[in-house]
């Protein structure tokens, strides 16, 4: 599998499984599946609510030697109730502990949000409301600087708990200000890409600064479609360029969508529980979109931000917090 690179001789796969949305009835058949037919990249997070669920499924790739724990890249994320540098490190053991494996390969502060704590016995994952049998549900910030939370993830690597470290959701401001800092570089960046959020002058700044680009949702709107957050009209793989695309390599515009991802050099983290998919978002190495075609389908940017939470947070979660304006 092609791979891109990742801070000093690693490599990250450019196709990963994300987990987000994967119900947990599932969650280890699909992890084991998925090491199966061939990923080496998982993407978790705490707030998934399903890793001690993938854990089971990793577990069992191992025992049926299907592949090597060095072989395997396992991504988490720290969830925005953990910020506090005292609370870094037991939410970084507790992911450790669900997916069953000694290291992270990367571990990323998932939102620059952070919000008041949440101790593991009252409720985890812990979510976005501070305490949601209030009638007045609502999330609760808490002013943590980015710079004391990336001090105590650079503690991780230190204890040898992570291999590398990053962030999510960021934007150029914010990794700027944080290379100003920061004794270990943001090793990646994963933000929410694809062609309807191209997103060229993020990915030219990490590639400027060597930082890795992991774009999730690389489908756009099938992800957000269940929850209200999209439409079918949303599409991308719905658009004639992709179809046309599609059509002269002999391939879904799914896999159109990933090979574009691929091609201008970034990590792609598609979801999918159905073992079909499984395979199919994989088979994207044998063919090359051509640069016309590339251009054509990043002509489709039309800068559309499926999940923000200066959008869903107010209606959703009671609170208005905009991090990208």
């Amino acid at each position: 599998m092609k791979a891109i690179n990742v801070g000093k001789n690693q490599q990250l796969p450019s196709v990963g499984l994300g987990f987000w949305k994967i119900d947990n009835s599932v969650a280890a058949e699909v992890t084991t599946e998925a090491i199966r037919v061939g990923y080496r990249h998982l993407d978790c997070a705490s707030d998934y609510g399903n890793e001690a669920f993938v854990g089971l499924g990793i577990e069992k790739a191992f025992s049926q030697g299907i592949c090597r724990r060095e072989d395997l890249w396992v991504t988490s994320k720290l969830w925005n109730t953990y910020h506090r540098p005292e609370h870094v490190e037991l939410a970084c053991r507790k992911s450790l502990q669900d997916l069953r494996v000694d290291y992270l390969d990367l571990y990323l502060i998932h939102f620059p949000i952070a919000l008041a704590f949440v101790p593991f016995e009252q409720r985890y994952p812990a979510g976005w409301f501070f305490d949601p049998s209030s009638p007045t549900r609502a999330m609760k910030p808490s002013p943590v600087p980015i710079s004391e939370t990336w001090g105590a993830m650079e503690r991780l690597v230190e204890k040898g708990l992570v291999k590398n470290i990053g962030v999510s959701n960021f934007g150029t401001s914010l990794v700027r200000d944080l290379l100003s800092y920061a004794a270990i570089r943001p090793a990646v960046l994963q933000v929410e890409s694809h062609p309807y959020l191209v997103q060229p002058k993020l990915l030219r700044y990490c590639q400027n600064e060597e930082i890795a680009f992991t774009a999730f949702s690389p489908l756009g709107a099938p992800s957000y479609i269940p929850i209200g957050m999209a439409t079918e009209k949303d599409s991308a793989m719905n658009e004639p360029v992709v179809r046309s695309i599609a059509e002269s390599h002999k391939k879904s515009p799914a896999q159109i969508l990933l090979r574009w991802g691929v091609q201008r050099g970034t990590a792609v983290i598609p979801k999918t529980s159905n073992p079909a998919r499984l395979a199919e978002n994989l088979s994207i190495f044998d063919f090359e979109l051509t640069e016309d075609q590339m251009r054509s389908i990043a002509a489709m940017d039309r800068n559309q931000r499926f999940n923000d939470p200066g959008a869903f947070g107010e209606s959703a979660f009671g609170c208005f917090y905009p991090i990208y304006e």
